[in-house]
C-alpha cells in the first residue's frame, strides 16, 4: 500500500458494537441491553442482542431481579424480562443528592413546583393525562398543546426525582419511611 491510496473502508456501525463486546463481560453486557429494552422481553432475544447464550441471559437477568435492576415476569411463556424504571430513577436521585447541596435541591423543587403549578392552572387540572390535545381544529394548536402536556409530563418526573433526592441527601442516603 502507497501513502496515497485510500484508506481502507470502515464499518463504522460494527466498530463500537465490537469494541463494545470485546471489553464487557457477559453480565454487563446483558446489563446494558436490559437497561435499554422498552417492553418486556424473552431472555432468548436479549441475549441474541448480548450475544451470549440464552442460559447466560437468564443467569444474569434473575441476579438482575433480585437486585431489583429488572422486573420479570416468569408467568408468562417464555419468561420476559423488563428494565425497571424505578431503579433507573432511584440511581438518578441518588445521582441529583450527591451532585447538589439540599439547599440547591429545594430549590430546583420549589422552582419544579411553580412550573407545575402553571400548567395545572394553564389547562385547568392536575393530571396531563386529563387534557384532550385534539379539541382543537388547526395542527399549530394541536402540536403547541402535544408538546406542552409532554413538558408538563416531563417536568413531573423531574419533580418526583428532585424531591427523592431531597429525601435521600437530608437522611445521609437513606429514605424514612412515611
Amino acid at each position: 500500500m502507497d501513502e496515497f491510496d485510500p484508506a481502507p473502508a470502515v464499518d463504522d456501525a460494527a466498530e463500537p458494537r465490537q469494541q463494545w463486546l470485546d471489553e464487557t463481560d457477559t453480565f454487563g453486557r446483558v446489563y446494558d441491553v436490559v437497561l435499554g429494552i422498552t417492553s418486556p422481553t424473552p431472555a432468548a432475544e436479549i441475549a441474541e442482542i448480548a450475544d451470549c447464550s440464552a442460559n447466560a441471559a437468564t443467569k444474569h437477568l434473575t441476579r438482575l431481579a433480585e437486585m431489583g435492576v429488572v422486573n420479570a415476569d416468569r408467568e408468562s411463556r417464555p419468561a420476559r424480562f423488563a428494565r425497571n424504571d424505578g431503579y433507573l430513577e432511584w440511581q438518578e436521585a441518588s445521582r441529583i443528592a450527591r451532585e447538589l447541596s439540599v439547599a440547591e435541591i429545594i430549590d430546583r423543587v420549589e422552582s419544579l413546583e411553580a412550573e407545575r403549578d402553571e400548567y395545572e392552572e394553564r389547562f385547568g387540572t392536575t393530571d396531563p393525562t386529563e387534557v384532550s390535545v385534539f379539541d382543537h381544529g388547526d395542527h399549530d394548536t394541536i402540536h403547541e398543546r402535544m408538546a406542552a402536556v409532554s413538558e408538563w409530563q416531563g417536568l413531573i418526573r423531574d419533580l418526583r426525582l428532585y424531591e427523592l433526592a431531597r429525601q435521600l441527601a437530608q437522611n445521609d442516603g437513606h429514605l424514612i419511611p412515611a
